[in-house]
């Protein structure tokens, strides 16, 4: 059973950086208690608003280490996807908001990514012994309306499907099993690596494509009577960030690409006003307008849970668009998700399907000498395709594509110049376990030196001791 849920908007504001404190800008954002956030305008001019007072399920000032956002909306988050519901978390606001900080984060103050990786295996090594699970992760960017792998970067583009069980899904994509938080981390700066990033005026190290890293999550019971588990899909989303031209300096191949940033921005706007606006109940909702909004259809206004990060800058030369940022966000927590637990019925659709063909086959090979209508064998080819497609969702067939994948990827890491990287790292990893090994032989050398020395001191005193006795 479905049930409705509003989507989570929280907000965040990062301190100033280099660049707001050589311009000497001044505050301009409040967070007067735990969920409003108020703008001032610096230049209200004649009959202006001086200020606008936004309340959200949460506003978070500077002093909010990411830990503790985590606690309070993801970590809930990740319990009902254990639970079987499906869970977005994504950032949005302009570029250099803080937006992949809070996703990623550092070592010193770790983002929302790592955080749910470590909590879910976490979690997962407390489970019961009889619930086994399987996971598996993908990340992919959408750079200039194109849709590349980042696990597995072939270059090669990628297409949006909707399946009837499976929902929205790319074609193609490499889906990888792990086994713990080290195999995601991994992964996850693996992927980073590929992902187009330049530097520009706002931003020295600005994502120039959105991402999406998803994890699939599936269990099933060995002491339960039916064949029936749960699979939940957690995306997680960091959006380039909205630019103005004459703000982050961009020319050339920047300029354009900050075009199609704010294209699909524009368009997942309008998918949010669609959804928010109750006179528009019902209406036609935009989705296709961009590949951003198709990969999104379900994390707004179907089958998810979801909380939106909306990020935003301090100071008074950002008021343009942190006061859009916070009339998007504004609008996005009215809209209304319906998610219900997605139980794994796999097995029953493969005997179903299979039957289904069987009886297809028969009747048609009594159908005489006129042969199967156009319907029938497009019935026939849908079916057919639903069945592989079931097929490539069992445990077994997952395992051996993401061994598959993993021969290839390499390949193309190779082709990239990525490979050596990741060699150095998996080297780099192993060379300190070996440099720790050597420490603790050259501590155990060491001692045993400082024991024969104090050894034959002890001893050289007894004989000296024996010597004067006798």
């Amino acid at each position: 059973m479905a049930t409705s849920a509003n989507v989570q908007v929280v907000v965040r504001c990062r301190p100033f950086n280099d660049r707001e404190k050589g311009k000497e800008a001044t505050r301009i954002i409040k967070m007067t208690d735990k969920k409003s956030t108020t703008i001032h305008n610096p230049t209200p001019g004649a009959g202006g608003t001086k200020d606008h007072t936004f309340v959200y399920d949460r506003s978070y000032f500077w002093d909010t280490r990411s830990e503790e956002i985590y606690n309070e909306l993801c970590q809930p988050l990740l319990g009902k996807a254990l639970d079987g519901y499906n869970a977005t978390v994504f950032a949005y606001g302009q570029t250099g908001s803080g937006k992949t900080y809070s996703m990623t984060g550092t070592d010193e103050d770790p983002g929302v990514i790592p955080l749910m990786h470590q909590d879910m295996f976490r979690r997962i090594e407390a489970a019961p012994r009889h619930v086994q699970f399987l996971v598996t992760v993908s990340y992919l960017e959408i750079y200039q309306e194109v849709i590349y792998d980042l696990l597995n970067p072939s270059g090669a583009e990628m297409k949006v499907r909707q399946h009837p069980q499976l929902g929205i899904y790319v074609e193609g994509l490499a889906e990888l099993v792990v086994r713990n938080e080290e195999d995601i981390a991994r992964l996850q700066e693996q992927g980073n690596k590929v992902r187009k990033m330049a530097a520009t005026e706002m931003n020295h190290s600005s994502s120039r494509s959105h991402s999406v890293f998803t994890i699939q999550i599936e269990q099933k019971d060995s002491e339960s009577d039916t064949n029936q588990g749960l699979r939940a899909k957690v995306n997680l989303v960091d959006l380039a960030g909205s630019e103005r031209a004459d703000s982050t300096g961009a020319e050339g191949e920047r300029l354009k690409e900050g075009a199609a940033i704010n294209k699909s921005l524009s368009a997942l706007g309008n998918v949010i006003n669609a959804l928010a606006d109750p006179k528009k109940k019902g209406a036609h909702v935009p989705y296709r307008d961009s590949k951003l909004t198709r990969i999104l259809q379900e994390s707004l206004g179907g089958n998810c849970l979801t909380v939106m990060l909306a990020m935003v800058s301090p100071a008074d030369v950002n008021y343009g668009e942190t006061l859009s940022t916070l009339q998007y966000a504004n609008r996005a927590k009215n809209i209304q998700n319906r998610s219900k637990k997605n139980e794994d019925e796999n097995t029953r659709i493969i005997r179903e399907l299979r039957e289904e063909i069987s009886r297809l086959r028969e009747s048609l090979s009594r159908g005489g000498g006129a042969g199967p209508s156009h319907d029938e064998v497009l019935r026939m080819e849908g079916m057919i395709q639903d069945l592989q497609m079931a097929k490539r969702q069992t445990w077994d067939e997952k395992e051996k594509l993401s061994s598959m994948y993993e021969d290839e990827r390499l390949k193309n890491l190779a082709n990239r110049g990525i490979l050596d990287w990741v060699m150095d790292t998996l080297k780099k990893e192993n060379k300190e376990v070996h440099e720790k090994l050597q420490k603790l032989g050259s501590e155990k050398d060491q001692l045993a030196t400082e024991y024969k020395e104090k050894r034959k001191f002890v001893d050289d005193i007894k004989e000296d001791l024996q010597s004067k006795i006798n």
